[in-house]
């Protein structure tokens, strides 16, 4: 009922906000004197933005594109090649690369979250770390788009496409995991440093992840303590309706995530959606197309399988199954003493209101078989949680460090491995 219930608003709200744009059109066009004839009073312009505003919040949305046609590095421009290079039910492999690249160039992946967002929030990491490494990322799927005969999709499940992904892009791969993929992408290395798996990565780069909850909790973490996993299981689950490839499959469904998200920070996203008023009202169109640019990534959503959801939510946020060593990977328990030659480098946003500082770095002491010098802990001033990979201080000074980081230990484990 949740799902069919949230499908019938949205029927609704579309036909309103097509009439909304009609509208906002119509009283900003000088060949309808009727609407613009409110110019001369001074409310047409304000009528006409408020109606473009609310049909910007109200219309539907699609998967994003990445987008990414260029490149320039060092003064030169370079286009972009963009590729599928892996198709999986739940998720493909992407690439991305230009012929400017070094022969020697490292290769990177990228895994993305998958927290109801799509992969294309990282637009920004992938347009940044391209410029010098041929970059790979997790492109998950919506999962109410996924068939039920395609099967279940959890944990286990993310860590073995994370090791197929590996083994396809093949030795010397460095990872970049961000966010929630922190958890599996730190699993994943254990499981392939354990079998000496000649595709484990080079290095682990994690970058705002939840590995151990317990250190500095967010209202996130709170929440997913407050109450036991049955009553998730019971209220926020729903079934894919019919009209979607998915039909039948138990999701955590994209809009109830979004919803989340958007109530924890209410009064930002209503001063900017105000701020986005203000600069249509007086013509200022390069502000308000920014704000709506951020939105229109933002309000793109996806559904969630209900097992992976649910046992992310009970093993990470509830039981702290890493941290604690009772993490388990098909029946083994995972051992992150395994990780031996892989170099870990943890960042952490000082701003940080989804995971909390010392969240991340847990990853250091938890990673006992990794020498100190293979270890390194990067706090990014002022950085909030979508700060430390999108924006300008991720370009300007946290990129740099990471692409050091990944040429030093690149290079000392390839030597090693000769």
């Amino acid at each position: 009922m949740l799902y069919h219930a949230y499908e019938m608003q949205r029927a609704w709200l579309t036909g309103v906000s097509a009439w909304a744009s009609i509208g906002a059109e119509l009283m900003s066009n000088p060949r309808y004197p009727l609407g613009y004839m409110g110019g001369y009073l001074g409310l047409s312009p304000i009528a006409s933005s408020a109606l473009e505003v609310f049909a910007h919040a109200t219309q539907p949305r699609g998967k994003p594109d990445f987008g990414i046609e260029a490149v320039t590095v060092d003064g030169h421009p370079h286009a972009i090649e963009e590729a599928v290079i892996l198709h999986r039910a739940f998720g493909d492999l992407r690439r991305f690369r230009h012929d400017g690249l070094a022969k020697d160039a490292p290769k990177v992946l990228i895994v993305a979250p998958m927290s109801g967002h799509y992969a294309t929030l990282l637009r920004g990491t992938v347009a940044r770390m391209v410029e010098r490494a041929e970059v790979y990322i997790t492109d998950w799927a919506d999962a109410r788009m996924v068939p039920e005969r395609e099967g279940r999709f959890d944990l286990d499940d993310y860590i073995d496409y994370l090791v197929g992904f590996l083994e396809h892009i093949g030795e010397g791969t460095h990872v970049i995991a961000v966010c929630q993929p922190s958890v599996p992408a730190l699993a994943a290395t254990a499981v392939m440093g354990a079998a000496r798996h000649p595709a484990r990565p080079a290095t682990l780069t994690m970058m705002g992840g939840p590995i151990d909850t317990r250190c500095s909790p967010t209202s996130v973490n709170d929440l997913a303590m407050e109450r036991p996993i049955a009553w998730f299981r019971q209220n926020v689950i729903a079934t894919v309706p019919m009209q979607y490839p998915g039909h039948g499959r138990r999701v955590y469904p994209g809009f109830l995530q979004l919803a989340g998200f958007m109530s924890m920070n209410l009064g930002s996203h209503m001063i900017s959606h105000y701020e986005m008023f203000k600069h249509l009202t007086i013509g200022d169109e390069a502000s308000a197309d920014a704000t709506k640019a951020f939105y229109d990534e933002y309000r793109a959503v996806c559904d969630m399988t209900a097992e992976f959801y649910l046992q992310t939510v009970e093993e990470v946020f509830q039981k702290h199954s890493l941290p604690n060593g009772t993490f388990v990977h098909r029946g083994k328990a995972i051992d992150l003493g395994a990780i031996r030659d892989t170099a870990i480098l943890a960042i952490e946003g000082e701003r940080d209101d989804i995971s909390g500082i010392g969240q991340t770095k847990a990853a250091l002491d938890l990673a006992t078989g990794l020498p100190k010098t293979k270890k390194q802990y990067l706090l990014a001033e002022g950085a909030g949680h979508y700060g430390i990979f999108n924006g300008s201080r991720w370009r300007d000074k946290i990129a740099p460090q990471v692409e050091a980081f990944i040429e030093r230990h690149g290079a000392k484990r390839l030597k090693a491995v000769a």
